[in-house]
């Protein structure tokens, strides 16, 4: 079967795709960018518009190119994919759009051979791989009983539009993260509210500094050494106090309940036995690593999920994963893209320039 050759490919163009993108730039070698969406921007272009620039959590500079002045009332979606689109045009990065990768495969059992990656735009061969698909496209939806015969309406977060929908109905939200405890924040302001947890949240009162990001990132990357699946940041870090989550939790919208035993056709059956009615079940309950076309590999072992070594996958140091497990921050992004260009170099038959693109 013919196909077109390259040297590196990069599956996606969010955060961690782009990072990786200008490292291999300014190395000068031969690469091309593949992303499923529509245009720039990554997951950002599906947040929903009330998440303004001002409450969404820390975003890192792309490497080289400084982000614009801020307007903190501006939505996150509008402002991250202009960002996103500038960089891509700045740096002539031509990302090949929509392409969705449908698998990657080695092309024999040579283990510096080529890999094969069969996509929606044809087929492409490459000696290495930098796999940033992210999250967004896999939301994890928990199953509860009778959870199909509740007559209310089931969205998760991916697919959360604004508060007003919910107006003169009773939300109920589950999750213990950062978008729980955000769009409770959100709903309460205009409808009623109810919020569970499996465990009991755990709440920060000082700020979150560089030490305990990188004690709390270290923490997710002794998982994935071990070949287990990622726990997200927050899972490890608690949730911060902010004043607007302060007023919230004035307003009782974050007074947890434990998790409710079943689903019932006008709401849900409670811990201790009694029943609460509910128009909507709101599921913040998280995603999962978008990594389906990796599964010729075979890159999964017993524990459930991929044994990492930085960026690089354990035994298979052709493929290497940004954006997942602790590199899923947007600063842990930008230095995994940077990691993974680093151990490619590495590899034979990697065609390296005498002369680095000098970038930034």
């Amino acid at each position: 079967m013919d196909s077109a050759r390259t040297g590196v490919v990069v599956i996606g163009a969010g955060q961690a795709g782009l990072s990786a993108a200008y490292h291999l730039q300014r190395r000068g070698l031969a690469f091309e960018v593949f992303d499923a969406e529509q245009g720039p921007g990554g997951a950002w272009r599906h947040r929903w518009k009330s998440l303004r620039m001002a409450t969404v959590n820390g975003i890192s500079d792309l490497p080289g190119i400084a982000k614009p002045a801020v307007d903190p009332r501006e939505s996150s979606s509008e402002f991250l994919t202009r960002y996103f689109r500038d960089y891509e045009e700045e740096l002539g990065l031509s990302v090949r759009r929509p392409v969705k990768v449908h698998a990657v495969s080695r092309e024999d059992s040579n283990p510096a051979g080529m890999l094969r990656i069969s996509t929606s735009a044809g087929d492409w061969t490459a000696r290495a791989v930098v796999n940033a698909t992210g999250t967004w496209t896999r939301p994890f939806w928990p199953i509860y009983p009778g959870q199909s015969t509740f007559r209310g309406r089931q969205l998760h977060v991916a697919n959360y539009v604004a508060a007003e929908e919910f107006i003169g109905e009773h939300v109920i939200v589950v999750g213990g993260g950062i978008s729980a405890v955000g769009l409770l924040d959100e709903i309460s302001q205009v409808t009623t509210t109810s919020w569970f947890t499996r465990r009991e949240p755990v709440w920060r009162d000082t700020e979150f500094d560089m030490q305990a990001g990188h004690d709390a990132v270290a923490l997710v990357e002794e998982r994935v050494r071990k070949g287990l699946p990622p726990q997200s940041v927050v899972s490890v870090t608690g949730l911060i106090w902010t004043p607007a989550l302060r007023a919230a939790a004035a307003r009782g919208a974050l007074d947890r309940q434990p998790m409710f035993t079943a689903i019932e056709p006008d709401g849900v059956r409670l811990a201790g036995g009694n029943f609460l009615k509910a128009d909507v079940i709101l599921w913040a309950t998280g995603f999962r690593a978008e990594l389906e076309h990796l599964a010729p590999l075979h890159l999964r072992g017993p524990g459930g999920g991929i044994t990492m070594d930085g960026t690089q996958v354990g035994g298979e140091p052709r493929i290497h994963l940004v954006g997942y497990g602790p590199s899923s921050s947007t600063i842990g992004a930008n230095r995994a893209g940077r990691a993974a260009v680093a151990a490619i170099l590495k590899l034979p038959g990697i065609a390296v320039p005498a002369d680095p693109v000098t970038w930034g």
